[in-house]
């Protein structure tokens, strides 16, 4: 059987602590956004948090606001 999310494997975030990529409160994510920028998986990463509507934290380079934005603009132009 195939791990659907497989592509953690690769990400540059692995063994990185958590807890940059959920930053507390209104701190920003500056650093998170930085390793994910050079990332090889980022676009798996960021179309599974938004296929889950995963509500916290910074997946594919993109923080709950940035994905708020994409989902608003996804359903404008559908």
């Amino acid at each position: 059987m195939r791990d659907p999310m497989g592509w953690r494997q690769q990400a540059a975030c692995r063994g990185i602590d958590p807890e940059v990529f959920f930053p507390d409160g209104e701190e920003p994510a500056h650093g998170a956004k930085a390793i994910c920028t050079g990332c090889p998986v980022r676009q798996p990463c960021l179309e599974w948090a938004l296929s889950t509507r995963e509500r916290q934290g910074v997946w594919g380079g993109c923080d709950e606001r940035d994905r708020r934005r994409l989902l608003r603009q996804t359903r404008r132009s559908a």
